[in-house]
């Protein structure tokens, strides 16, 4: 039962049943395809960074690493859930306006969207 204890611990601690958005930036990747793997690390080490400035004052959101987001074009690529809305470009100025923008402002950052088939409207979060 202490590894049980231990992941509800590492739960709590996390925020993990708090938070609202879930950012997945495509980085560090194994082979680099959407852009080259310093510039990837590059753009995460701003996002740790700034998401950790906001820690407290927007402390509903959560960010992870993915190996790779199989949109192997124009990278780094990002991905905010729950809602499912896609970014190309992201160096950590794109980064920065996505955070401000879209994860604090609620309003998603069409220059960089990757547009969903039929245009789906999630403008206005």
């Amino acid at each position: 039962m202490a590894a049980e204890e231990n992941l509800t611990e590492i739960a709590e601690e996390l925020g993990l049943h708090e938070k609202k958005r879930h950012i997945f930036l495509c980085c560090d990747q194994s082979k680099p395809k959407c852009c080259r793997r310093d510039l990837s690390l590059e753009s995460w080490e701003f996002l740790k960074a700034r998401l950790g400035e906001l820690d407290g004052h927007q402390p509903r959101l959560l960010r992870s690493k993915a190996n790779c987001l199989r949109v192997c074009e124009r990278g780094p690529i990002a991905v905010i859930y729950p809602e499912d809305v896609w970014y190309h470009s992201c160096t950590p100025e794109v980064l920065a306006r996505i955070v401000d923008e879209h994860l604090v402002g609620g309003k998603v950052v069409e220059e960089f969207r990757i547009a969903p088939p039929g245009g789906r409207d999630a403008a206005h979060l």
